[in-house]
């Protein structure tokens, strides 16, 4: 099979703003609040045009490439010029490349680089090329061409291979290599995901340092982890850069087969996205259209009557690739485990995506969804007393349900006006409507062994829109590269809803059946309304010089809440404002080490209230964070480590009293180092690791917590995962072999420290087949087997004082085509 390696950490500026789109873009920008300033003495980059498409000439970049096998070579090119390098290993490798150390233009340094190699390129776009061998070519033998259907095998065209992402905007909300970004940041590539065969957001992040899962543990609900020790459900999910709100039950949720990649930032990130968590944000990449004609269809089934349908097609709409489509669905029938009487883990899926590109210099992507989802509202889990023989409850099957439908839609559109600014504008508009519906045992007669229980309702609605508007200056003054970002957005959210409670019917637990129906009780128990308008204004200043980056980052938000309490007939209204920060420094070492050290702040206020109904203060934080990155030079991989202190003021956590609501702490402290590895080590062999150390304590705050430590957060992680794909040439060729193992050490249960939850690890497995090796007419046609906790390790969770059990042993097989 044909394999090619495509980098893209920095995209070429170009033309001036002309079309009719690029107006009308420029136009609503500098309407939202952004106005663009000319800066003298910037004229456009200059373009040649080549004998086969147009090729770049005049950007000069610094290479330092020594002679090295042409693999090696290629991809450090690819990873220093940012093009898409479309280019046959498996023919070509083992070649001797010439060394290109000085400053060039991408033209230039490529041609040295193949000097002596019998090789050639051409440029078959502003960032693509292809190296060919004009000498197979002339005898019509094969050249570097690509078959469409291995693109999707070794890279997505935007920085990554594999396993290995180099660039990524959510560091800086531009274009910039992982490297230069003075903040501990880890990007799950589409192949990871797919490895994997992740079902849910937790799953894609589990094998990340610095995230805790599980803490409330096996739960379908909602993807709700932590970050360096603080809690991200509410405050910290991010779509396409805009924030993914969340307040009592209604929390949007997130189909990962619907996501290209999921970026994990750890550290306060307030300086460019405003309301956020102190652990960090995780971004979520959707997928969108790409220029490349193909599609999948897979049929999985697995244990707990898991039954999944689901399809990913996508390409040009039209012969120019003006336009460009992507349609993904899912559909699943799933029980759940852990619930008498049976649960659901049902899901219904549709993504939409369309590009527009009526110039080079315009994109606008629109970004839809539907997504319909039936899950238990309601785990076993149990009130630790001391005794050890507490029993599980709150867990039948009957009224056991939280239904949520949500939907989105909304669009990225950007446009080059010249060589120096881009503007761009990112909006989405949101909806959630979620019911929950539970029940809980009060009794248990034990001569008939029927449990006496109550009825819980909770019914919430949530309404999001977003708008994020930005103009972007690359240029330079003397010997210093500016990147100069300014931004302002907006958003709105509204949330309504209610809770109840009510008598329900007796269950017979020996024949685990309800004795009756139940119905909803009316919303007498709470009945709300919020209201929240926040605007914030942004500027970020990234300069280099020489090898020294310097990244300062400051915003402004207003945030105006109100707060209706329907039941009690009263209202309150919170204006809120802050400033908060970022400021970084990296020196990139030619070897490829870049060591940083950053200073940043956050500032979240809250949705939702307490069991009393009073409204939350603002969460905010601090912290100070040093570390080191390494990008080998001519090696496929991405390393990092680094140290923090995080002090956090008004966190939210779990009311010890009633787990529906939340409670604010004083201020708790984070410390800790990670460690992260993440390479393609060729052959077939792709693997990561991460360790975490988290030393957490309440420093102020009641004075029955402080010094202790916050309870579910473990103070040494770790977790690896190692997947091989057997080559041509051997007897196994085909075969696929992936195999990780996490390991969570103790952690209190509750938030008075008086007990400990024992450590565990969890052993997790892949094993996939493709079948054109058995048969070249089954090309495309591959199977898929994963695991998770594959040796049904039991363990339980206990966070706040209420444990529950882990998740199951999983286990899911697939049958995809792919064309």
């Amino acid at each position: 099979m044909t394999n090619w390696v495509s980098h893209r950490t920095r995209r070429l500026r170009r033309h001036h703003l002309g079309s009719v789109a690029g107006r009308a873009l420029a136009l609503g920008l500098v309407r939202a609040g952004l106005v663009t300033v000319g800066l003298a003495g910037m004229a456009p980059a200059a373009w040649a045009q080549g004998q086969t498409a147009a090729v770049p000439v005049a950007s000069r970049i610094a290479f330092d490439i020594p002679a090295q096998d042409l693999n090696g070579a290629v991809l450090s090119f690819a990873q220093k010029a940012g093009l898409r390098v479309f280019f046959d290993t498996e023919r070509f490798g083992g070649r001797r490349s010439s060394p290109v150390q000085g400053s060039y233009s991408t033209a230039e340094a490529l041609e040295l680089l193949l000097r002596g190699t019998g090789l050639s390129y051409r440029f078959t776009g502003p960032n693509r090329v292809t190296i060919v061998d004009p000498a197979a070519a002339a005898t019509g033998g094969a050249t570097a061409g690509i078959e469409l259907d291995t693109i999707d095998v070794a890279a997505d065209g935007n920085g990554t291979v594999g396993y290995v992402a180099t660039a990524s905007t959510a560091g800086t909300k531009t274009d910039t290599p992982l490297i230069e970004t003075p903040q501990s940041i880890t990007v799950v590539t589409r192949q990871e995901l797919d490895d994997r065969n992740v079902q849910t957001l937790t799953e894609a992040v589990a094998y990340t340092p610095g995230v805790r899962t599980q803490q409330s543990g096996y739960d379908p609900r909602y993807d709700a982890f932590s970050v360096r020790g603080f809690d991200v459900t509410y405050n910290g999910i991010y779509r396409d850069g805009m924030r993914l709100p969340g307040a009592n039950m209604a929390i949007f949720k997130v189909e990962p087969y619907g996501v290209e990649s999921v970026t994990v930032l750890r550290g306060p990130s307030s300086a460019l996205y405003g309301l956020g968590s102190p652990g960090g944000l995780v971004d979520i990449t959707s997928k969108r259209p790409t220029e490349e004609a193909f599609g999948e269809v897979e049929v999985q089934g697995g244990n707990y009557d898991w039954w999944q349908g689901q399809f990913d097609i996508g390409g040009p709409v039209d012969k120019e690739g003006q336009w460009l489509y992507r349609l993904t669905g899912v559909l699943r029938d799933a029980g759940s485990p852990n619930v008498y009487g049976g649960g659901t883990n049902d899901m219904t899926f549709i993504a939409p995506a369309l590009t527009w590109k009526p110039s080079d210099d315009t994109r606008i992507t629109f970004l839809g969804e539907y997504q319909k989802s039936e899950t238990p509202a309601s785990l076993p889990y149990y009130g630790w007393t001391g005794t050890g023989g507490e029993v599980f409850s709150k867990n039948f099957g009957d009224y056991n349900a939280l239904n949520q439908e949500q939907w989105r839609i909304g669009y990225l559109a950007e446009h080059d006006i010249d060589s120096v600014f881009t503007i761009r504008q990112n909006l989405r508009y949101g909806s959630t409507n979620t019911g929950v519906r539970y029940t809980g045992a009060t009794g248990l007669d034990t001569s008939t062994n029927v449990a006496s229980r109550y009825s819980a309702y909770v019914q919430d609605y949530l309404d999001s829109f977003v708008v994020d508007n930005q103009v972007e200056a690359n240029f330079a003054t003397g010997a210093v590269e500016h990147k100069l970002l300014v931004g302002l957005d907006y958003s709105y959210l509204a949330l309504s809803g209610g809770i109840g409670y009510g008598a329900a019917s007796d269950y017979d637990l020996n024949t685990n059946q309800p004795l009756g129906p139940i119905e909803d009780p009316a919303l007498t128990a709470a009945s709300y309304r919020q209201r929240q308008n926040q605007v914030g204004l942004y500027v970020q200043e990234q300069a280099q010089y020489d090898r020294f980056i310097l990244t300062l980052s400051g915003r402004q938000d207003w945030v105006d809440t109100d707060d209706i309490d329907l039941l009690a007939d009263t209202a309150e209204n919170i204006d809120d404002s802050e400033f908060t920060y970022r400021a970084g420094l990296t020196y990139l070492f030619d070897n490829g080490i870049a060591p940083y050290v950053s200073y940043s702040t956050s500032f979240a206020p809250n949705l939702g209230v307490d069991i009393n109904g009073d409204a939350f203060a603002p969460t905010t934080a601090k912290q100070i964070e040093a570390g080191v990155k390494y990008q080998p030079i001519g090696f496929d991989g991405f390393f990092a480590a680094s140290v923090f202190q995080i002090n956090q003021n008004n966190g939210l956590v779990t009311d010890d009293t009633n787990p529906l609501y939340q409670v604010q702490t004083g201020e708790v402290r984070a410390r800790g180092f990670e460690l992260e590895a993440v390479a393609n080590l060729g052959a077939g062999l792709k693997v990561r690791g991460a360790y975490t150390y988290l030393d957490m304590e309440n420093i102020a705050g009641d004075p029955d917590t402080v010094g202790l430590v916050p309870s579910g957060q473990p103070e040494n992680t770790f977790a690896f995962w190692a997947d091989y794909q057997f080559q041509a040439g051997t007897k196994l060729v085909g075969l696929g072999v992936g195999v990780g193992v996490r390991y969570i050490g103790t952690t209190w249960g509750d938030s008075l420290n008086t007990f400990e939850n024992d450590a565990y690890t969890l052993l997790d497995a892949k094993l996939s087949y493709d079948f054109q090796y058995i048969n070249p007419a089954l090309k495309g046609w591959s199977f898929q087997i994963n695991a998770e906790n594959l040796l049904d390790e039991e363990y339980t969770t206990c966070d706040a004082g209420y444990c529950y059990l882990g998740a199951p042993r999983t286990v899911i097989a697939g049958l995809k085509y792919r064309w």
